[in-house]
Order: structure tokens, then C-alpha cells, then sequence
């Protein structure tokens, strides 16, 4: 390469804000606070979608609950409703952080979400219904006045066995997918990136779905499935880097949240803020969410996004000051992390457009602290998840003993109210796990717990 060349490719690299730059490109776990963050009433007037949109995706689901209760059993119990629990997690609260005693600690159990086990159950789901909705539509096999259940009768499955669906993933949209398109009698085909676990692939073949294996990333695994699927007009492909189906799917979890809230008799407002902590891959989930929070309770919720030290691609999309689009590998990172969900080399530029002005910031964690907190979770709690998953559980710590921490207090003015508030720690997945593969999780994190707690000196 010709020195002008490689002087053309330095002038095209993206400027990153200094203030997050070494630490990305070191590794070091660190907090960034978002200095793009404005008012919700400022960042609506930005923004494509609205209040509406979450509750036409909430009632669209609540019209599918018939048809799901046929599909899958288990929610006979809430009727057909796609949701998880809420979890106390004061024990987490003390053992993690002696001294962390200010406000009280949550779990937003998404690990436990029913037919899928992730996050991504809703939004999967969800996208999956919509073009199965109007797949029949448009054959005449389905009127606006029809009951969804009719999805699920010998015409229609006949007419989606001629149909595929297909979907990019690391793992957990994939099983979303796959699960819901083959219940529904669809051809289903994922595209999993190399980082994607075996299990994962185990579970969906054992489904009948088709799994297509790519060497490259996350990134990668999208791109090859987006371009196949356009050489097969039968082939629609779920795109988990540009879908608004995706997004309002997920963002109907802020609604649930709400209600769990006010069950408990949990004030949000001046006095009461909530924090929510999002592991983040490609930004479309915790997008969604964060864009359903700060739209449903407006100032009073701070969102933070969490990602693995190598993969931290929604925190390298925001702190570029020339809001270009931009890979992890422009600092030299490699993009290799135990949090496979995470394992994302640039972010969604859908869900960066509307979190760049509502996200409050993003924080970052090592491999090994993910499976000391799995341990430490699972010891305390009870709760046994996966590692992506694990990558929220210092949120709080960040806000409460950083620098960064107090400023973004110190700014907003909440110093003083951080006793009242309330912390959500949002876990992603990890309820279909193999005992086996969990096992190995276990071990790992109580031995880098053990190695950390063991007393040093003479005995």
C-alpha cells in the first residue's frame, strides 16, 4: 500500500471521543456516559416511532394468544402471553457489592421467558406472526375479522410448508425463529455465526430446521442470509439488523415492566428514578426496550447498555463524533468473547438512529467477570443463566461507586434521591441450557470467585 493510500485510510477512520477511546482500545472495563443524551421531548421529535406503535404491537400480540396457546401449551397459563418475571435480588444486591445498600435491586428475568428462553422471544415471535398473518391474507386463506387461530389449520400449514423463513443469528434469534416457524409448519433456515454455540445448533436441527454454519461473525452470518433470501421469493428473512417488526416486538416488554412495577407498588418518577441495565449485541433488543422505557416513564428512567470488552460495537457506533457507521475492528478489537449473544462487530444502525439520543450510556465487562456473576447470581438467587446475560449485573455498581457514576448523578441532579431508586437488571437467556454445558459455567465462575475470596497469608 502506497503511503497517500495509507494516508486516504487513516482520513476515513472514524474519530472516537477520547474520552472512551483508550479504554476501548485496552480493553479495561470502564462506564461511558452518553453526551448526546437529550429530554425524551427532544428526542421524539427525532424519532419514526411512537408511543402508539408499542401498544399496537402489544394488542397485535394479545391477538395471537389463542393461536399461541395452541402452538405451545405452556402458556395456557397466561393465555397465550409471552412474559417473564419479576425478581427481588437483594441477596445479589449484598453479596456483589457490600456498601451497594442504596435502593433496591430487580431482576428482569428474560431468561426465563416461556418457548424460547431469551429476549428475543418477543420480537422473534412477534415478526414471525406478522408475515404468517399475512402470508394467509394474501392467499384468502385469512380475514381481518378471522380468528388467528386459523394459522394453525391443515390449509394454512400446508400453504407455509411451501414458505421459508429464515434469520442471521448468534444463537438466540435463530432459536427464536426457528421455534415459532416450524411450530407454525414453515421451512425454517439460520444462519449462525462461527461464535454460535453447539448446543444452539443441537436444539434448532433437532427442530427440523436447517442450519447454515459461516466462519466470519455475527455481521457475516446476516449478510450471506440477507442475500440468499433475496434469490427466493418464497424465502422472507427476518433481519435482525433492520427490522422495525423486531423492535416494536421487544419494545412491548416496557409495558409489562410497567404493570410489574405498579403491582409492586413501585414508583417511578423525580423521586423514585429507575435504572435498567440491557446486555447488548446488535442493539435491536435493548433498542426496543430502551426506546419503550424512556417513551413510557420520559426522564425518569436511565437506560445502560452492557457489552463485553471486545465486542462493545453500540458503544464504538455512539461515541463516534461523525456519526459514521463503524466496526469494533477500527480500534483493533477482535470481537472474541464467552458471551456469544454479545458477539457483534457493528451495531444495528436502526436501533443506534433512535438510542443515540435515549440511551444514558454504556458500560463494559471481562469474560471472567461474566461467569463470577453467573455463579454469584446462581448462589444467591437461586437464577441460572448464561453469560451474555450476565453482562448487566454491575450496572448498578457503576452508577453507585464510578466516577463516571456520580457525575451522571451530579448532573441530573438524583445524587440525593439514589436511596429511592429503583435498580432492573435485565437478563437475556439461559433457561435452555444444557445441564451439562450450564455445569461448565458453574465451574468456571466458583473458581474465579474462589481464587478472588481465597484469605491470603499464614494460617
Amino acid at each position: 500500500m502506497s503511503r497517500e493510500s495509507r494516508g486516504v485510510q487513516r482520513m476515513r477512520q472514524p474519530k472516537i471521543a477520547a474520552d472512551a477511546e483508550r479504554s476501548l482500545r485496552l480493553c479495561e472495563p470502564f462506564l461511558w456516559l452518553n453526551n448526546n443524551l437529550v429530554p425524551v421531548s427532544r428526542a421524539q421529535v427525532r424519532l419514526r416511532p411512537s408511543l402508539r406503535d408499542i401498544y399496537d404491537a402489544e394488542a397485535r400480540l394479545s391477538s395471537y394468544g389463542g393461536l399461541l396457546m395452541h402452538l405451545f401449551p405452556e402458556l395456557r397459563p397466561t393465555v397465550g402471553t409471552i412474559e417473564s418475571p419479576l425478581y427481588h435480588a437483594g441477596k445479589f444486591q449484598a453479596a456483589l457489592s457490600p456498601g451497594c445498600e442504596l435502593g433496591r435491586w430487580l431482576i428482569k428475568g428474560d431468561h426465563a421467558l416461556p418457548v424460547a428462553g431469551s429476549i428475543k422471544a418477543r420480537g422473534g415471535i412477534y415478526e414471525v406472526l406478522l408475515h404468517a398473518e399475512a402470508l394467509a391474507l394474501r392467499h384468502g386463506l385469512l380475514s381481518q375479522k378471522d380468528d388467528r387461530g386459523i394459522l394453525a389449520s391443515p390449509r394454512v400449514r400446508a400453504l407455509y410448508g411451501e414458505h421459508v423463513i429464515a434469520v442471521g443469528s448468534t444463537g438466540n434469534l435463530g432459536l427464536s425463529i426457528g421455534i415459532i416457524a416450524t411450530a407454525l409448519g414453515f421451512r425454517a433456515k439460520v444462519h449462525m455465526s462461527g461464535v454460535a454455540k453447539s448446543w444452539k445448533i443441537d436444539r434448532l436441527r433437532a427442530r427440523g430446521v436447517e442450519v447454515i454454519r459461516h466462519n466470519g461473525d455475527f455481521g457475516a452470518a446476516v449478510a450471506s442470509g440477507r442475500e440468499i433470501a433475496r434469490e427466493d421469493s418464497r424465502t422472507y428473512f427476518v433481519d435482525d439488523e433492520n427490522s422495525w417488526s423486531l423492535f416494536f416486538g421487544y419494545s412491548v416488554a416496557a409495558l409489562r415492566l410497567q404493570r410489574q412495577l405498579a403491582e409492586r407498588h413501585i414508583q417511578v418518577d423525580a423521586q423514585h428514578p429507575l435504572f435498567v441495565y440491557l446486555p447488548c449485541g446488535v442493539g435491536g433488543a435493548p433498542g426496543g426496550i430502551s426506546f419503550g422505557l424512556r417513551t413510557i416513564f420520559g426522564d425518569h428512567v436511565h437506560c445502560f447498555l452492557a457489552e463485553p470488552v471486545s465486542s462493545p460495537c453500540m458503544l464504538v457506533r455512539l461515541a463516534v463524533l461523525d456519526d459514521r457507521p463503524c466496526s469494533v475492528s477500527v480500534l483493533g478489537l477482535d470481537n472474541r468473547t464467552e458471551a456469544d449473544g454479545l458477539a457483534v462487530g457493528k451495531a444495528s444502525e436502526l436501533a443506534a438512529g433512535v438510542m443515540r439520543h435515549l440511551v444514558s450510556g454504556v458500560f463494559t465487562v471481562r469474560d471472567e467477570e461474566l461467569f463470577e456473576d453467573l455463579y454469584r447470581l446462581e448462589v444467591t438467587e437461586g437464577l441460572r443463566i448464561e453469560p451474555s446475560a450476565a453482562a448487566c449485573l454491575r450496572g448498578p455498581q457503576w452508577i453507585l461507586h464510578s466516577e463516571a457514576g456520580r457525575r451522571y448523578q451530579r448532573n441530573l441532579g438524583i445524587a440525593e434521591v439514589m436511596d429511592k431508586a429503583t435498580h432492573v437488571l435485565w437478563t437475556t437467556g439461559g433457561s435452555l441450557v444444557p445441564e451439562d454445558e450450564y455445569h461448565g459455567f458453574h465451574e468456571r465462575g466458583a473458581g474465579l470467585w474462589e481464587s478472588k475470596n481465597r484469605p491470603t497469608g499464614r494460617s
